[in-house]
């Protein structure tokens, strides 16, 4: 089982965090954050990955404290948790519809830190949470998992939509990029590493 446990503590938030990639989809998600536990909890049982994140953030002053360390966390934990790459696909690109809303969600596991996000959110906010955090959340994922991400929005309209979306997709490319294929031998790539 590629498992791996990562604890952050700032002045900001304490946040614990345990990942399983060839999980089922369970999950236990404690940020405080109604919405983006909901999206952490589609990104989890769309991707089959066991998650479990409990964060106490400053959520009294704002959501991004707690939204960009869960990124941080959560890339520190997947880039753990994958070992040495061997035997990974490496890529996926998937489009996921949800309602009126799709998107498209394309992952190198290469080792160079790179997120393109081409997503026009209507509104500012679903609820209570800032729709710009979701550009902060793959942001500090991004930069902390070492992977290339890719995340366009075909088109939608409704904010929650798109943001849900997103995240199934999210979880969708996850499994399909670390899914072990027999037929590579090492990794998936000319230079011998990842």
């Amino acid at each position: 089982m590629r498992k791996a446990e990562t604890v952050r503590k700032t002045a900001e938030t304490n946040i614990e965090l345990q990942i399983n990639l060839d999980g089922e989809g369970k999950c236990d998600i404690q940020t405080g954050i109604g919405f983006f536990n909901h999206m952490l909890l589609l990104m989890t049982k769309h991707g089959f990955i066991d998650l479990k994140v409990i964060c106490d953030g400053d959520i009294d002053v704002d959501f991004h404290h707690s939204v960009e360390d869960v990124g941080i966390v959560l890339g520190k934990a997947f880039i753990k948790a994958l070992g040495d790459k061997a035997g990974i696909r490496r890529y996926a690109s998937v489009f996921t519809p949800m309602d009126e809303s799709l998107s498209q969600v394309s992952i190198d596991i290469s080792g160079r830190p790179y997120l393109y996000f081409d997503v026009d959110i209507p509104t500012e906010k679903v609820g209570q949470f800032d729709t710009e955090l979701v550009e902060e959340f793959f942001r500090a994922f991004v930069n902390h998992s070492g992977v290339t991400l890719h995340i366009q929005l075909l088109h939608g309209k409704n904010s929650h939509h798109i943001i849900e979306s997103i995240f199934k997709g999210f979880g969708r490319a996850l499994d399909e990029a670390t899914s072990i294929d027999e037929r590579i031998k090492g990794v998936r790539s000319t230079k011998g590493s990842l």
